[in-house]
């Protein structure tokens, strides 16, 4: 874990740059995809030429005789949860920057723009347990404790279990929410979970996965390599020079984001794709616009 000195700079970065996108990209998109649960009556007010006729207040036009008109606003109360997977597998990879601290950013940055919208933000952490749930609150204290938990902790298990995490947001959460969920995908059998969870709220799955998981690197490789798995830890022996090993490798790759890419669409989940060392602001820009089309 960083020193208590780095790990504050950090966090400022993040805050700073994520505050900016935020701002500068993020805002208005958010607000107008991630609607609230409704509208509430705030007050009534004298008519204005211009004002629908089904919007008057006939009880209080016939007191006070003149016409008055209920003025409603749109009540926010949204709550959006980020469960961040914090497994062994985000850790590896070969990009200069490690699928965690991606998660984290993205992280920040959803909290950000559901706490500059007034709405509340909530943080889980899983492996292959729950290790972390910071239940959703609003105010920038509250959001800067979200960053540092996203970035600080450090998680008991190296497993990934998706449809445990999945089970207990839907648990926890016991009005409609957004939830994004950051993770590589790397698991299975969660197909079921996230249906569920997806019945009762909005879910957006956030796919943070590092090249080296559809293929192995193009330079040149020769000889046996030890591949190990960084959540359990086995590790093999490999000739990255042979053909058929990569051909094989990127073949099951393929695979398994096939099966992923059918299970978000068969449950018609709108989800969004990163790589480290990449634009993620973009992505969930381009995400947002397309909801707002199509509302």
């Amino acid at each position: 874990m960083a020193a208590p000195a780095e790990l504050i700079r950090k966090i400022r970065r993040i805050e700073i740059t994520t505050r900016r996108a935020v701002l500068d990209t993020l805002a208005g998109g958010y607000h107008s995809v991630f609607k609230g649960r409704g509208m509430a009556f705030s007050e009534v007010r004298p008519y204005q030429p211009g004002d629908e006729i089904r919007s008057i207040d006939w009880n209080v036009t016939a007191r006070i005789g003149e016409p008055f008109v209920k003025v409603f606003v749109e009540e926010r109360e949204l709550t959006a949860l980020i469960a961040v997977d914090r497994s062994a597998s985000q850790t590896a990879g070969l990009s200069a920057q490690a699928k965690a601290e991606v998660a984290a950013e993205i992280a920040a940055l959803l909290v950000f723009s559901a706490l500059e919208n007034g709405d509340r933000a909530g943080l889980l952490l899983f492996t292959d347990r729950v290790e972390r749930f910071v239940p959703p609150r609003r105010g920038r204290k509250h959001g800067l404790r979200l960053i540092s938990e996203a970035l600080a902790f450090r998680p008991r298990g190296r497993g990934t279990d998706v449809a445990l995490a999945l089970r207990d947001v839907t648990r926890l959460l016991r009005r409609r929410a957004v939830v994004f969920v950051v993770s590589d995908f790397l698991a299975s059998d969660y197909e079921a979970a996230l249906a569920v969870c997806a019945r009762r709220h909005d879910v957006i799955p956030v796919v943070v996965s590092d090249p080296v998981e559809d293929e192995l690197p193009a330079e040149a490789l020769s000889g046996l390599w030890p591949v190990a798995d960084s959540e359990t830890g086995a590790t093999v022996w490999v000739d990255l020079s042979d053909a058929r090993t990569r051909a094989a490798y990127a073949q099951a790759a393929r695979e398994a984001r096939d099966r992923r890419e059918r299970t978000f669409r068969k449950l018609s989940l709108d989800a969004v794709r990163v790589e480290p060392g990449q634009d993620y602001v973009a992505p969930l820009a381009a995400l947002f616009r397309a909801r707002g089309r199509r509302r």
